[in-house]
């Protein structure tokens, strides 16, 4: 729980009791209950505004478009740089063996 141990948490908790009294912990726990489910139902409209802004305008349909027309081009460029530049590579990687064949040997 956000990375506090359980002496840590009983230190807390002791220091909450000092500054607030054992009758008013419940009312304190309560309160903090109540403004972390604000929060949380704050966040959770702001979500599905902008989740609703987003199908309204189509925004979802047309970025998976997008990426999947990128994605198609690069596998595209990919495959043509493979067929076309690998024979070539394999041929300079042998011609550079055969350059360095004698220098390796001479050590």
């Amino acid at each position: 729980m956000f990375g506090i141990g359980g002496g840590e948490l009983i230190f807390i908790i002791f220091i909450a009791l000092m500054l607030f009294g054992s009758d008013k912990i419940p009312d304190v726990a309560r309160t903090m209950g109540k403004a972390m489910a604000q929060f949380k139902n704050a966040t959770n409209e702001i979500k599905s505004e902008i989740q609703k802004g987003v199908d309204e305008h189509g925004i979802n349909n047309s970025m998976k478009e997008l990426t999947s027309t990128f994605t198609d081009e690069v596998e595209k460029v990919k495959s043509g740089l493979d067929t076309n530049i690998a024979p070539e590579i394999n041929k300079a990687k042998e011609d550079l063996e055969d350059l360095t064949g004698p220098i390796k040997r001479q050590r």
